[in-house]
């Protein structure tokens, strides 16, 4: 949730439960920090990090989740860039466990910039991009991605985020016109690919969480059903 998962925030989950904490999402190069000032101007929430002290930024909320908690799990961030030189950068940060390449974020001014969404557009940019991550990074990979986006095959890019060597896909199982995830593509995407799968989109409670599992995932994400800094069920019962 780019504006509102910063360290603080993810400081307040840091006791329910969850392997991973991820902040962001940032804008890592011009393009992605122009289109990121557009956002903020018409209200929308958004990081607004300089690109010379994104490094330090990210490095010091890091340390304060590790700092400041008793949380002994993994921190990730949520990178917005339309080259793969900003993210192999970041992920020289020590504290840092895990770098998500952001092929999901659908504002207009983001899409036009080239990242975000736009990445799926292109299978073979995309498989490009992911692999000189992983090839310059010693860090694992995780790459989130929208489901069922107008012109863009899920299963094409699944294969091509796992041919590239990503660690993970976050998949936004996004279902047009529904208030639920479609836990069809998350089947899908498990029966083509080995990538372990982090199956997001309205798990706001016992019965969604476990169904997104049993579709094949391996894992969730919670987002809005966290904004308020808490989470609604046990996790530990999923």
């Amino acid at each position: 949730m780019a504006g509102i998962t910063n360290g603080e925030f993810c400081s307040k989950m840091s006791n329910y439960g969850f392997d991973v904490l991820t902040i962001g999402g940032y804008n890592a190069d011009k393009n992605a920090i122009n289109a990121g000032l557009k956002i903020i101007k018409r209200g929308r929430p958004e990081f607004n990090i300089n690109e010379n002290e994104l490094y330090h930024h990210i490095e010091e909320e890091i340390k304060y989740i590790k700092s400041n908690t008793d949380y002994h799990g993994q921190v990730s961030v949520n990178l917005r860039s339309c080259s793969p030189k900003p993210i192999i950068e970041i992920s020289e940060i020590k504290e840092l466990d895990i770098i998500e390449i952001n092929a999901h974020c659908r504002q207009p001014e983001l899409i036009e910039s080239g990242c975000g969404q736009a990445l799926l557009e292109n299978p073979k940019i995309l498989h490009d991009f992911v692999s000189e991550v992983v090839k310059k990074c010693n860090k694992k990979i995780s790459v989130k991605i929208r489901a069922n986006v107008s012109g863009v095959d899920d299963i094409t890019i699944a294969k091509a985020i796992d041919d590239a060597g990503a660690d993970y896909i976050h998949v936004d199982a996004m279902k047009p016109g529904h208030d639920c995830a479609d836990f069809n593509v998350i089947e899908s995407i498990r029966n083509n690919v080995d990538l372990f799968i982090i199956g997001n989109n309205s798990i706001r409670d016992l019965e969604s969480a476990r169904r997104m599992i049993s579709s094949g995932a391996d894992g969730i994400s919670i987002a809005r059903a966290a904004i308020k800094g808490t989470i609604p069920f046990d996790l530990s019962s999923v």
